[in-house]
């Protein structure tokens, strides 16, 4: 073997290249699940011919959805006449049904026609319950009425899938590239056939009590990382989040709480604080079970009510509530008679007072312009208190 020619594992010794085989290979640019094209079956391929048995589906409709079907059953028709199916509305039953005709040539297109009537009956329009009928699109109806027991609880899951004016299910729909309606107790799902199974796994965990954010950030992430061939080859555990709780045994919480109580303990006493008062002492177990409380019996026997006739019983309640009643117009008539109480006030000085305060006033001015002799001071201090 020649230094030129490279190492090939044992495995990979008979292999040939492929130098027509590139990722731009009829690739189908709107499906980018779809590697390799997928011809359209057409009656050209049906070497059998005519199908010897009839197929038929049926399934029924809630009432509220009878005025729209019977508006659209003529697109629903004609969209299935183009294939050779035959359908049939009928409004006494409330039921739709589909089935083969001679016209048929393709075996699958039934089963097609089925999945179109499911989803017109859980509330898909028929623009978009059409579309079903390619060979790339697939759907998938999730049943979630009977995962969550509370009412209120499931409402709320419910919600939570949809999102703030339906920003999740906006969300959901961009990274799988499906179409997603939910409706009363089933969630309605078309698109290709891998994002089927992250809706549907998107879907259980919110009603499981996961939110599809959850799931939304590792689509995302995804998606990034699928853009970078490098990457093509690794794993990428690595870069995905893992948001599952971890549970504690019963000791490890135990371990770390006392562990967090401690760190405060150290923390008060660096700040030079009191140390956190320590817990009460738990009560001395004794295996001997509490006195036992008295009767109701009991209780009348010690106070005599026990003894007392029918007539003397209600006497005495009656009494009592009068005296309760007594009590109760007492208080409110003290309510009552506080807002007549008139506010403390000050009164008003007399005419003698404010003259002496007039003249002191006029003193006091005086004696700060020009000083007066101690004499002089005294005298009048003495006039003052005579008067």
């Amino acid at each position: 073997m020649s230094d030129n020619e490279a190492l090939v594992s044992k495995n990979k010794s008979h292999r040939k290249d492929k130098p027509w085989d590139t990722d731009d290979i009829d690739q189908n640019a709107s499906i980018p699940y779809v590697q390799w094209k997928v011809d359209p079956f057409e009656a050209k391929d049906n070497k059998g011919g005519n199908f010897t048995e009839e197929s038929s589906f049926a399934t029924l409709f809630p009432k509220y959805r009878e005025k729209y079907l019977r508006e659209v059953w003529s697109a629903v028709t004609r969209a299935l006449e183009a294939h050779g199916i035959a359908c049939t509305l009928d409004l006494v039953h409330g039921s739709m049904s589909v089935r083969t005709t001679r016209k048929t040539y393709d075996p699958y297109i039934i089963l097609k026609a089925r999945d179109l009537i499911k989803l017109l009956a859980r509330g898909v329009s028929v623009t978009q319950a059409v579309k079903i009928l390619d060979d790339a699109v697939a759907c998938d109806i999730i049943k979630i009425g009977n995962l969550v027991r509370n009412k209120e609880r499931f409402v709320k899951r419910r919600q939570r899938i949809i999102g703030p004016d339906g920003s999740t299910l906006k969300a959901i729909e961009l990274l799988t590239q499906c179409y997603v309606l939910v409706q009363g107790s089933t969630v309605s799902v078309m698109g290709p056939y891998k994002s089927l199974k992250e809706v549907r796994r998107i879907v259980l965990d919110c009603m499981k009590n996961i939110h599809p954010i959850y799931r939304i950030k590792e689509l995302m992430i995804r998606r990034e990382l699928a853009k970078d061939p490098k990457l093509a080859t690794e794993s990428w555990d690595r870069f995905l989040p893992q948001f599952r709780k971890r549970h504690l045994k019963t000791s490890e919480k135990t371990a770390k709480k006392n562990e967090v109580l401690a760190q405060k303990a150290d923390a008060r006493k660096a700040a030079g604080l009191e140390p956190t008062l320590a817990k009460p002492t738990k009560k001395v177990y004794t295996p001997f079970p509490p006195a036992q409380l008295p009767r109701k019996v009991d209780l009348q026997l010690e106070s005599g009510e026990y003894f007392l006739k029918a007539n003397e019983k209600q006497a005495r309640d009656s009494e009592k509530k009068k005296q309760k009643q007594a009590e109760a117009t007492a208080k409110r008539r003290e309510e009552r008679a506080e807002a007549f109480v008139a506010p403390a006030e000050n009164a008003a000085p007399t005419v003698e007072e404010k003259r002496r305060k007039k003249r002191k006033a006029m003193e006091e001015n005086r004696d700060e312009e020009e000083p007066i002799p101690e004499k002089a001071r005294k005298k009048k201090k003495k006039q003052a208190e005579e008067d």
